[in-house]
């Protein structure tokens, strides 16, 4: 059976400079459209946290799987799909790790459609297949 990468192509590459890391950091993307400081979570300073980031980018992915699962099941995609996702950064002595949840709310639909759609789009996310296995990640539909 062939690898999911094989006869993959690149769609798009995302290139990011980062200089200084989370205390004073800051992170520009080669065509300006990001352009970033960073602090310390918690911390004082006005910039933003690799956290943050992740939480997101994940959430705005996972919408768009889920537009394209729905897309695939031959379902209206609700206009009413919200995600609150959080990132916990955490850490077992020496050792620093992340645990996600995503809080998803589609009123829209009834709940066994939803979850249907939720499931799909986990399937298709680029982000969950990434960190399926890694993290602990949790999917609730609130």
């Amino acid at each position: 059976m062939p690898t999911l990468t094989e006869n993959a192509s690149v769609i798009y590459t995302a290139k990011a400079h980062s200089t200084g890391g989370r205390d004073g950091g800051a992170s520009r993307t080669s065509d300006g459209r990001l352009d970033v400081k960073f602090s310390i979570p918690g911390g004082p300073g006005n910039g933003t946290n690799p956290e943050q980031l992740f939480a997101a980018g994940w959430a705005t992915c996972f919408i768009g799987a889920m537009r394209n699962a729905a897309g695939r099941m031959k379902l209206h995609f609700p206009t009413d799909v919200a995600i609150d996702t959080e990132i916990d950064l955490c850490k077992s002595g020496e050792e620093f790790f992340i645990k996600a949840r995503h809080n998803i709310s589609i009123p829209s639909l009834d709940r066994q459609t939803a979850e249907q759609l939720i499931q799909a789009a986990d399937k298709i996310c680029p982000y969950s297949k990434a960190t399926r296995g890694n993290i602990e990640a949790e999917i609730n539909l609130v």
